[in-house]
């Protein structure tokens, strides 16, 4: 039997979507800057992934449910100068555990 803990889902959806934009600001080599984002029905421990709608291979985007109905999105500078981009479409993709 699959225990289903997310009663805002109807049983079989276990994914939560969410398009907003992120202006982030100017980084520095080896910086960082993070961003929440509200995703309800979101809960420690559920997988998240982002995208941000720009392409740059100075920077590498992770995310985590920070609390629950809140995701954190981290960008950091990977490259040896300051990366400045303009805002961007951002995708944020939550998918429920499934407990066994």
């Amino acid at each position: 039997m699959i225990l289903y803990g997310c009663p805002s889902l109807p049983a079989g959806m276990r994914t939560l979507a969410l398009e907003s934009s992120w202006d982030l600001p100017s980084l520095g080599p080896g910086a960082t800057t993070n961003t929440d984002v509200a995703v309800p029905g979101a809960c420690q421990g559920d997988f998240a992934g982002v995208s941000l709608d720009t392409s740059s291979i100075a920077f590498v985007l992770d995310c985590h449910v920070w609390s629950n109905n809140s995701v954190r999105m981290t960008a950091r500078n990977v490259s040896a100068s300051t990366v400045a981009l303009a805002a961007a479409p951002m995708a944020v993709q939550v998918m429920k555990r499934r407990i066994l």
